[in-house]
């Protein structure tokens, strides 16, 4: 007998599943691509997360997304639940060829372009991402996984706050307990930053409608 999985797990499934179906400029599934960059967008539109795959977006997007222990969730740096929005730039001239240094030349593009975008200038990667020569990216794919009231729930700023404030306990915890590269604790302090962020504007908004 199979237990039923809450609402809010089986709405993300279905975007995740809805995501995953949307085609590019060309007509094919972008998340069936074998050789690609993604970022993660959260509700507030900051970018936190950005990745390469040489296995399909969609299988590598997809362990994020349902907490099947990826690095970066199982160390609780990535809740999935932050996800807002996926882009994905599949890269088809890549099928089945060598990939050279083109996707690291890709990420890193998508990265510069991700900081420059992020009220912090920094984003989530525990992983460095390393300096290399620009890229023209191909088009991408952008979707939204939730529609718009399930959003409007989901993105309550104290819902948020809630759930960013276990996850900085949880990466703390993970920190306390291994041997951990430099990354982990940069993204603790960008965590930490993300956190002060939404919890001043929630206050400021409050104190507003006095």
């Amino acid at each position: 007998m199979s237990i039923e999985a809450p609402p809010e797990v089986k709405e993300l499934y279905a975007g995740v599943k809805r995501l995953f179906d949307l085609r590019d400029e060309t007509g094919r599934r972008a998340a069936d691509c074998t050789r690609g960059i993604y970022l993660f967008i959260d509700y507030d539109g900051e970018p936190i997360y950005v990745g390469q795959t040489t296995e399909r977006l969609r299988s590598r997007i997809g362990r994020h997304l349902t907490n099947q222990r990826t690095d970066a969730v199982a160390m609780r740096v990535l809740d999935p639940f932050e996800v807002a929005e996926v882009e994905m730039w599949p890269f088809w001239e890549l099928e089945n060829r060598p990939i050279g240094d083109t996707l690291n030349r890709a990420e890193y593009t998508v990265y510069q372009q991700a900081l420059h975008e992020s009220r912090f200038s920094a984003l989530l990667n525990e992983g460095e991402i390393k300096e290399t020569e620009l890229i023209r990216l191909p088009p991408s794919v952008r979707g939204a996984l939730l529609p718009t009231g399930s959003r409007q729930v989901r993105e309550h700023p104290d819902l948020r706050l809630a759930r960013r404030a276990r996850t900085i306990s949880d990466l703390a915890r993970v920190i306390s307990e291994r041997q951990v590269r430099s990354g982990i604790r940069r993204t603790l302090w960008v965590q930490s930053q993300r956190l002060e962020h939404l919890a001043r504007t929630r206050l400021e908004e409050a104190e507003r409608t006095r």
